[in-house]
């Protein structure tokens, strides 16, 4: 008896894993696109790899349907994740709720998935793109380039249509289209915003911790507190990234996401008025250019009075105006940027949207239209914040996939 597994990402991987403990004498064979096993895993977390989080409630993930995702993040929750990480060799730690391995190396991560794989005798089989699976008296045909392989059930793990670079391709969609189930409308998330570049360019390259929010049609829809990169095309960094899935949501929509950065979270608007005032009585004899020096990083300073429109520079502080000082406060505690687009798919971490949820079981991962058929991770419309939420998915769907499939008996 045979299991394909379509994709050697985190979801593949596991479900293979899984498969075998389950039934030790069945055969499993991955059959991967690319060159080797784990390659986007590899990279997941500028290669430090934020495997799961202390927090994974319902909140943190999205889709038509996000509860599809609790019978599977139930059953392999956090606590049996780390225990099965600990057994194939991977001990975690943790950095507020997030845990990495205790490396911080994500290739590590992959290294003990291959290592277990080899253990337990599962074949890995790389630069195999499967174009198309049909099912024959109960015998599912995988057409790969010059072969055919036959097995008695299929997990469908090749991901979604995010970082090409890193093998995103959308086979998945494809696969499980020709068996009548739908997709979902795909966009790029955890993923670097394009705002209006006048301001962020001349900032590009600079780092600021911020309290950021997320508007949509006048409503703050959530915040984050983590810091915001400057780019030469608009925003980026951890803050942003936590909010994008949301505002791309948003765009196609046709509705407008703004994000409103307050570059000094810790000082309350009346506080920073009075801090400002003084500082015009005590700096009176110096120009603008020179009047939030030591207050923000000197760049921020320099465009946030020009955002302000306080011009010119080399007045003096004296001359600043209430009127002025008020709006300049305002900039600096809400200073508004309006999302035009993101930085595309081929530049995202992870895609929001995918296969249908309605057409699989949650509690196996089986397709309701093809028995033997299952599909876990990315490639199903179950996305997760950033923060070690998509790849507890991947894990727990991975796991539970290839263990329903062990149940089959096939």
């Amino acid at each position: 008896m045979m299991l394909a597994v379509i994709g050697a990402g985190a979801s593949g991987l596991c479900a293979a894993i899984e498969y075998k403990i389950h039934r030790p004498d069945g055969r499993v064979c991955v059959l991967e696109r690319g060159a080797r096993a784990g390659r986007k895993l590899a990279a997941t977390g500028n290669g430090r790899c934020n495997l799961s989080s202390a927090d994974l409630s319902l909140k943190h993930y999205h889709g038509q349907h996000p509860d599809f995702a609790v019978p599977a993040l139930m059953r392999y929750n956090f606590n049996d994740t780390r225990a099965f990480f600990e057994r194939i060799g991977i001990p975690l730690r943790r950095e507020g709720d997030k845990y990495f391995p205790y490396s911080f190396q994500a290739s590590a991560v992959v290294d003990a998935l291959r290592l277990e794989c080899a253990r337990l005798g599962i074949d890995i089989i790389p630069q195999t793109p499967v174009s198309s699976i049909q099912k024959q008296d109960g015998v599912f045909l995988l057409t790969a380039p010059e072969k055919t392989l036959r097995a008695h059930a299929v997990v469908v793990a090749c991901g979604g249509a995010a970082n090409a670079p890193l093998g995103g391709t959308g086979d998945g969609y494809t696969l499980l289209s020709a068996f009548g189930h739908g997709v979902t409308p795909l966009f790029p998330s955890i993923v670097q915003l394009k705002t209006n570049p006048e301001h962020t360019r001349a900032l590009a390259g600079v780092k600021q911790d911020a309290l950021t929010a997320l508007y949509i049609g006048g409503k703050k829809i959530r915040q984050e507190r983590a810091e915001v990169l400057f780019t030469d095309y608009g925003l980026s960094g951890p803050a942003i990234l936590q909010l994008s899935g949301l505002a791309v949501r948003a765009l196609a929509q046709k509705k407008q996401p703004v994000i409103q950065v307050d570059l000094l979270p810790d000082l309350p608007l009346p506080a920073l008025l009075a801090q400002l005032h003084t500082r015009t009585v005590q700096l009176g004899h110096a120009s603008l250019e020179h009047y939030l020096i030591g207050l923000v990083q000197n760049r921020v300073g320099l465009i946030a009075l020009k955002a302000a429109r306080l011009k010119p520079l080399s007045r003096s502080a004296a001359s600043l105006e209430e009127t002025e000082i008020e709006t300049l406060a305002a900039q600096l505690k809400s200073w508004s940027f309006h999302v035009q687009d993101s930085n595309g798919m081929k530049n995202a971490q992870v895609t929001a949207g995918g296969v249908e949820t309605a057409g699989f079981d949650a509690d196996t991962m089986q397709s309701r239209l093809c028995p033997g058929l299952f599909a876990c991770g990315e490639v199903l419309d179950i996305d997760g914040d950033c923060g070690g939420y998509n790849l507890q998915w991947a894990w727990s769907s991975g796991r539970l996939a290839g263990a329903s499939a062990a149940a089959l008996g096939v």
